[in-house]
């Protein structure tokens, strides 16, 4: 028997702490990213808002980041596969008219905090259920969702209160918070926000679809794939509507002062860019109204500094003490860092787009826009696909008539019979015409508006007018069928 021998040469990039703040950073948009500073802030006492300028010493104490800044370009890879963007618009041709928030208030004056200690009071619980329950009831943000961790407030009460209790127990008090008013408070996304509220329903065939949709078609139902729920449950247009109508009675913020429905979350969006366009040019801003500056918290940093000079001194109790310090230092370090890159990344791919699609920017007619493909914006800003990708997504831009999401302004590249280059946007505006314009009891086919495209010239396949048609929400021709 002989014996091989064999080498192998494999690659692996690993992610710097820093590098995962920023991709982790670069998907939110502003209102996002303010409520995961906030948090930060909350979880870390090393950070602080700062109320002007760092000082010549903080600088001098983050030298070594500015050199990371300038090493570590974000160019992280494909670490998540996206197919590419489809083209929608906003709330169809209403950009202009956006739906006023009604203020709503579940406790009069009392903040959530309060009601919510309030009613625990009520449930008698032991001492240490009753603690446990402030503390959840604490790091709960302001719109009634629990952002962190429970492991990480069980290590809150091991440090601070000296109480041992396991993720288990913190999840089982959890659940009695998520019993309390305002239905939906105390969830971890809005998925169990939402699904929280419709466990109060009355089981109805409306209600079981909607928690359906919610638990096993969540992806779906954000993207607005209704043709494959409809498939897929095996349920009507009808009964899809229903659904989706208890779906968006809900209220997405619960614990937030301005409630409202989901629909009136969704119809009310704060723009991550502003582009203005005046005699003839084009300005870019990145919207950081609500983004604040970050710096060290001085007085931590002193502690810690005193500690260091004491080291041969410390007792084991003060190592672990300094060690934890150590590490929020770092920590803190890292996310203004984090925040730094991500709005030069969003600065530079915004700037990229507007180049590209400088002449709608100018005009906003929709026949001056141009194929585009996020390839096309990660060419000229040197990043990564992926992360152009990530910056795209959930973001939106304000111009002088209204606003956009980022996704509006990708498509790709088709050709005329003539062999002109068009935008596929300019296809699907075509094709909604004819659909709209069509026999609602005799509903155009595929392969009808396939020969209608073929016919004003555009080269097109009937496998392209289905994933356009599905891209615009439009029904398969049955569906649309009016008896």
């Amino acid at each position: 028997m002989a014996l091989k021998q064999q080498q192998e040469l494999k690659q692996t990039q690993r992610l710097s702490p820093l590098q995962m703040q920023v991709i982790k950073l670069v998907e939110l948009n502003s209102i996002e990213v303010e409520d995961r500073i906030k948090q930060e802030i909350e979880d870390n006492p090393a950070l602080e808002v700062s109320d002007s300028g760092p000082s010549a010493e903080e600088e001098e104490n983050n030298e070594f980041t500015e050199e990371i800044l300038s090493q570590e370009e974000i160019i992280l890879g494909d670490y998540s596969s996206e197919d590419d963007i489809p083209d929608f618009r906003l709330n169809g041709n209403n950009r202009k008219n956006e739906t006023n928030i009604v203020e709503i208030s579940y406790y009069d004056d009392k903040s959530l905090s309060d009601s919510l200690h309030e009613q625990i009071g009520l449930l008698q619980l032991d001492d240490q259920r009753q603690l446990i329950a402030e503390y959840i009831i604490g790091n709960l943000d302001e719109n009634g969702y629990l952002q962190r961790d429970l492991q990480s407030i069980s290590d809150d009460l091991l440090f601070q209160q000296q109480i041992e209790v396991s993720p288990l127990q913190m999840e089982d008090v959890l659940y009695e918070i998520q019993d309390l008013e305002p239905a939906g408070v105390g969830a971890r996304n809005l998925r169990e926000c939402l699904l929280l509220q419709l466990e109060r329903y009355e089981s109805i065939p409306a209600v079981k679809h909607a928690k359906e949709i919610l638990s096993v078609y969540f992806e779906e139902f954000s993207k607005k794939h209704y043709d494959k729920i409809i498939r897929q449950m095996n349920i009507t247009q009808d009964e899809l509507r229903e659904a989706i109508r208890e779906i968006t009675s809900l209220n997405p913020k619960p614990g937030n002062a301005l409630g409202g429905t989901m629909q009136t979350a969704m119809n009310n969006i704060t723009p991550d860019f502003i582009v203005d366009s005046y005699n003839g040019e084009v300005s870019i801003q990145l919207n950081n109204s609500n983004v604040p500056s970050l710096q060290l918290n001085h007085s931590f940093s002193e502690m810690l500094k005193g500690y260091a000079e004491n080291r041969e001194s410390m007792s084991n109790d003060d190592k672990q003490a300094i060690l934890f310090m150590k590490q929020k230092v770092d920590s803190a370090r890292w996310f203004i860092d984090a925040v730094k890159q991500r709005q030069n990344t969003l600065q530079r791919t915004m700037e990229a787009i507007v180049n590209i699609q400088y002449d709608f920017f100018l005009t906003e007619d929709e026949t001056q826009l141009k194929p585009m493909i996020l390839k096309d914006v990660a060419e000229r800003t040197g990043f990564d696909i992926s992360t152009v990708s990530r910056v795209s997504n959930s973001k939106y831009v304000q111009t002088n008539t209204g606003i956009y999401p980022l996704k509006f302004f990708f498509s790709e590249a088709m050709q005329t019979n003539s062999g002109e280059d068009i935008s596929s946007r300019e296809v699907k505006l075509i094709l909604k015409e004819s659909i709209d314009k069509e026999n609602p009891v005799k509903p155009l086919t595929d392969d009808q508006l396939t020969r209608i495209l073929n016919e004003k010239g555009y080269v097109i396949a009937r496998r392209t007018v289905a994933k356009y048609r599905e891209q615009l929400n439009i029904p398969v021709a049955r569906l649309r069928k009016k008896i």
